[in-house]
């Protein structure tokens, strides 16, 4: 249920894309950061009365911690014209109206309404959404000029606009495109589901590659199946049915402080072993002889990639090196964090990532990179 709380602005502090960051002077007088999304709510200014979401901020969650703009009663902002009858999280007190690329009043409806293949490109899918900068660079590194458009869909954040990372990914040339699936929304393109929305990255932004993963902020419950990261194996099997190259991104960690996550990923493991059930493309990262890498996380990682395979046969390895992957990496436009571990601590997690594009750009060449 929702924690109310009723402030008043203090603070613009900042703002990126759609969203703007706030700080905000509640009833009892304790200050709080508070996020809004301008096109939900307006663009509020010092001074304004705010409603106020406190689930996140009181329970201190790592990702979305702040207080959530619902209103700003005083100042309501005018109705929008948009066309469109596609309903983003549907049926909750801030449900959003959009226009679907695949419905009937889009200019894309004819394009899309018997499209059926998205003819061989490459789709990446990860568990997580620190990974799409770390695909992004290597993809770039290999096969410059290729068009890389993001499919982000509803296991973490619903709205794009809370992604820091896009904003600057589009502003730095990186990315082609985003296109919101399910229930997630505010990309260049609305999708009813994650198959319409690799048809629209494929046929109405001409991507040549398309990387997909859930928003910021993905939840998990230590159990075999209690995490928004099995959309990883669905979002590989969309992409084998319509005639696509899917190539699955290992999550990897020598660093998270939890087991199931150190070497191989649980959420990997079951994602493309259990969920994913068409052939794809299990990119193993060589991480032997990198930087802050151990021998023995590199042996970890190639033997629990090498017990997936041997019991999942949709699944091809491919043995992909990491060398020259980090001057990449540490080119990014935008921080690469992931679980608040930078690249210095954490470096698997990102070569891995890394990899996957690397793949995904060999085969585009024609070839593949292990």
């Amino acid at each position: 249920m929702i924690r109310w709380r009723e402030g008043q602005v203090e603070e613009v502090v900042g703002s990126w894309g759609a969203a703007v960051r706030l700080r905000v002077r509640l009833a009892d007088g304790a200050s709080v950061p508070a996020l809004a999304y301008t096109d939900l709510v307006g663009t509020p200014v010092a001074g304004d009365r705010v409603l106020l979401n406190g689930n996140a901020l009181e329970r201190g969650l790592g990702t979305g911690g702040l207080a959530m703009v619902v209103a700003l009663p005083d100042r309501l902002p005018p109705d929008a014209e948009r066309p469109g009858h596609l309903v983003k999280a549907r049926y909750t007190p801030l449900q959003a109206m959009v226009l679907g690329a695949d419905e009937q009043e889009s200019q894309h409806h004819e394009l899309l309404r018997e499209a059926d293949s998205i003819d061989g490109m490459p789709v990446v899918a990860a568990d997580l959404h620190s990974s799409l900068p770390a695909v992004v660079a290597a993809i770039r590194l290999d096969r410059p000029g290729t068009r890389v458009v993001y499919v982000m869909t509803d296991g973490g954040a619903l709205p794009a606009a809370f992604s820091r990372t896009l904003v600057g990914l589009r502003e730095a040339g990186w990315l082609d495109g985003v296109v919101t699936a399910g229930q997630a929304f505010g990309g260049d393109l609305e999708a009813v589901t994650v198959h319409t929305a690799l048809l629209a990255a494929r046929l109405v932004l001409r991507a040549d590659v398309a990387v997909v993963a859930q928003g910021p902020g993905n939840l998990g419950t230590g159990t075999r199946w209690g995490f928004s990261g099995v959309l990883a194996g669905e979002a590989l099997n969309a992409a084998a049915v319509l005639s696509g190259r899917a190539v699955a991104c290992l999550r990897v960690s020598g660093a998270d402080p939890r087991e199931r996550h150190r070497g191989v990923s649980h959420h990997s493991l079951t994602a493309y072993g259990r969920v994913l059930n068409r052939p794809a493309d299990l990119v193993v990262p060589d991480l032997a002889q990198q930087p802050g890498v151990s021998p023995a996380l590199a042996e970890q990682v190639r033997r629990e990639a090498d017990e997936l395979l041997a019991r999942a046969p949709h699944l091809t390895g491919h043995v992909v090196p990491t060398d020259g992957l980090r001057p990449a990496l540490l080119g990014s436009p935008v921080p690469l964090s992931t679980m608040g571990r930078g690249l210095d601590e954490d470096p698997a997690a990102f070569l891995a990532a890394a990899a996957a594009g690397r793949h995904a750009a060999a085969l585009l060449s024609g070839g593949a990179a292990g």
